[in-house]
């Protein structure tokens, strides 16, 4: 398995492992400046570690079409990966996060004028990436970003009065992480040559993977006791999960639990009470079955195309973001 992906076809791994190891390559290539600080900056993050996830993604939704080992579908997947790297350094000073992969971050180890501007560099090669594959290209990553944008402002911003907050959170979730899947198998679909139709049905089955694995990780700061995740982490910053958000508009629920999730918890009795209450609560309850009908729809979607290895690998992707939150 790589990074929640089952790839068992040996032929299927092998052009996905050759293809990895293109888009690292081209990645590298891509991180270099004439000016040498740069370079250590924007290859600060990609040099910790990471699943490479996207490219991943991208690489095995293009078997979906007849030309999967196109070189145009290589220098999508750095394109996609490159986007998220340039986020997380934009993240991280939003976040004023100290640590990013197990390293010190980027606006941490400098600031966050470096952060930021290495952000731009990494959108900025992005961008002459993607300009080598059209203008269709370039107009799709130009909308993914906006997509970005919106949703890390959404997030800041949080709900108006009046609004629900739980279709909120989930639109959060939709523009912040769909929104680049959607865009790796729209990539796939072109550039390998898939119809249309294939197309349509992975961007959907992208869209929702990527809300049910962030709604998997507002399970698992909860419930999980095997992520490695500190339970409680999102309670004690007081960032509104999927189970907290069932909580609050839950008019039977236990009037403590809601006392508890309305505010970030700093006490570590509170944060224990809360995890506690949390975990067999009707909220708990709802976000799982939330994240049973993404998964179930993802599952649907590919049922739409063409048996193939490449559709039972991203099929095992719906199963592990399922299991991951147990």
């Amino acid at each position: 398995m790589i990074a929640g992906i089952e790839v068992a076809d040996p032929a299927l791994l092998a052009r996905v492992t050759d293809g990895l190891a293109r888009v690292e390559d081209l990645l590298h290539r891509e991180l270099v400046s004439e000016f040498d600080f740069v370079t250590e900056a924007a290859s600060h993050l990609m040099d910790a570690g990471g699943k490479r996830f996207r490219p991943l993604f991208t690489l095995v939704a293009a078997g979906v079409g007849p030309n999967p080992e196109s070189d145009d579908v290589i220098t999508a997947s750095a394109v996609v990966e490159l986007i998220h790297l340039a986020t997380l350094y934009h993240d991280d000073v939003m976040d004023e996060a100290d640590v990013r992969r197990g390293a010190k971050s980027a606006n941490a180890r400098w600031d966050n004028s470096i952060a930021i501007l290495t952000g731009d560099f990494l959108f900025a090669h992005a961008s002459r990436l993607v300009a080598g594959l059209g203008p269709e290209a370039v107009r799709i990553i130009a909308e993914t970003f906006a997509e970005l944008v919106t949703g890390q402002t959404r997030e800041a911003v949080g709900p108006r009065p009046g609004a629900d907050p739980i279709q909120y959170h989930l639109q959060v979730l939709d523009e912040k992480t769909a929104a680049l899947i959607d865009t790796c198998a729209r990539y796939a679909g072109i550039f390998s040559g898939a119809s249309d139709a294939d197309t349509k049905a992975l961007r959907r089955f992208g869209r929702a993977v990527g809300v049910a694995f962030q709604i998997s990780d507002d399970i698992i700061d909860i419930a999980s006791t095997t992520s490695g995740k500190t339970p409680g982490t999102d309670l004690r910053e007081g960032v509104p999960t999927l189970p907290a958000l069932y909580t609050l508009a839950d008019p039977d629920a236990d009037p403590r639990l809601k006392d508890l999730v309305s505010r970030p918890l700093t006490d570590d009795a509170e944060v224990a009470e809360a995890v506690e209450l949390l975990r067999v609560s009707p909220g708990m309850a709802r976000a799982r079955q939330t994240l049973e009908d993404h998964a179930r729809t993802a599952r649907t979607e590919l049922e739409t195309l063409a048996p193939s290895s490449s559709r039972a690998a991203l099929l095992s992707l719906t199963q592990f973001v399922l299991d991951r939150s147990h």
